[in-house]
């Protein structure tokens, strides 16, 4: 076998990502799409070699199943299925029990279904992801690897949440925080940019995208993140409304709305489509920014103030900063965003290198500020949580 390929599953509750990740380069050799479960328009899109191709679904309740059999005959096809040797699953909820990648047994697929009331719309996909893959490739070692695990070396002063001892103890309500592989990933290769090692490293990293999250890596650690009990909390993304006085909720409840619509309302109903009354996408918010709509810019004001706001703050959890680093959808490529970030920034004495910020975009790497008062840079880093699933099942085998 000359090859160590990893296929990386990520199940969604009504979609699968996947790829065949090459376990030493990172290289993606297959990547797709399974989207619209139980639904008419369900399909699978995939790109090999630079080709796209795309498929319909059928209908029906088993379509992890489907989508994980049309799986099984697309990477037999491409001739890969020998050098799989391996397959990760993204899991997105580990609770306090996996603090790390675990090898899948029944027990693991077991306990991952328990934590379900933690990640409701997560959990149980990924269990049946799990569940399918085991079915179709019964050969293979399979592992998961959970988006909570990076947060667990959080100080209890980090993840407790000031309410009764007991609410923790009889619920695990306490902060735990998400992407994890993201950040796991950005912070060493930010190590490597400045060439230090990253056990004596500090960082805080910035995953922008319609989820985002900031995370205080210390030494390689993750000791602080801004999402929280579930993703709702921390900054403002596409449509969640980050951190809210609870009171709101009771508020809204004694003018009659019911649960379910004031959490709907503030999962997928806030963020940058609340605001601005238009889009959730970055991109969208830019444009119309451009052509003067005034919901727009106030979007692109709450959300970039509340970014550095974070940023700012997170450098009270660590002795020295080496970097702020970018990912994510809107970190690596929205420059706007990222100048307006660093333009609330100016009292750490950032400056932007314009050039720099310009060619860090669409993929690239690259430092995009210095501080004039700190010994710190700014850094964009493309983040690949698939290449972080394949490399950790890789060496639990």
């Amino acid at each position: 076998m000359n090859n160590a390929f990893v296929l990386v599953i990520n199940s969604g509750s009504s979609s699968m990502k996947f790829a065949v990740i090459d376990s030493k380069s990172g290289d993606a050799v297959l990547s797709g799409l399974g989207e619209c479960f139980g639904l008419p328009e369900a399909c699978m899109s995939w790109k090999y070699q630079g080709n796209k191709h795309e498929v319909q679904l059928e209908v029906g309740d088993n379509n992890h199943q489907l989508a994980i059999s049309k799986l099984v005959e697309i990477v037999r096809e491409y001739g890969l299925v020998d050098d799989v040797i391996a397959i990760g699953h993204r899991i997105v909820h580990g609770g306090e029990k996996f603090t790390s990648t675990v090898q899948v047994n029944e027990d693991v697929v077991a306990e991952i279904e328990k934590l379900s009331d933690l990640a409701p719309l997560h959990n149980p996909a990924g269990a049946k992801g799990i569940r399918a893959a085991m079915q179709a490739f019964p050969a293979l070692p399979q592992f998961a690897v959970f988006d909570t695990a990076f947060h667990q070396t959080m100080p209890a002063k980090a993840f407790t949440g000031a309410i009764s001892n007991k609410l923790y103890k009889d619920y695990g309500i306490r902060r735990y925080g998400f992407h994890g592989t993201s950040h796991y990933f950005v912070s060493r290769e930010a190590a490597k940019m400045i060439d230090k090692p990253v056990e004596q490293s500090s960082f805080i990293s910035v995953h922008l995208g319609n989820g985002a999250s900031v995370c205080s890596v210390k030494d390689g650690q993750s000791v602080d993140t801004s999402m929280g009990f579930t993703p709702l909390a921390g900054l403002m993304m596409g449509t969640r409304c980050g951190d809210l006085d609870p009171g709101i909720i009771e508020f809204l409840m004694k003018k009659g709305w019911s649960q379910d619509a004031i959490f709907k309302e503030l999962n997928s109903n806030s963020g940058f489509l609340g605001v601005s009354g238009l889009t959730s996408d970055a991109r969208g918010i830019l444009e119309a920014m451009e052509q003067g709509h005034e919901g727009a810019k106030l979007a692109f004001q709450v959300f970039t103030y509340r970014v550095a706001k974070y940023i700012a703050s997170y450098m009270v959890s660590l002795d020295s900063l080496d970097g702020i680093i970018f990912t994510g959808g809107i970190g690596e490529n929205s420059l706007p965003i990222r100048r307006e970030i660093l333009k609330n920034l100016k009292l750490l004495g950032f400056v932007e290198d314009e050039k720099g910020n310009e060619d860090a975009r669409f993929g690239n790497s690259g430092i995009i500020a210095k501080s004039e008062l700190l010994d710190a840079v700014v850094m964009v880093i493309p983040t690949n949580e698939e290449f972080v699933i394949a490399q950790q099942s890789v060496e639990l085998m």
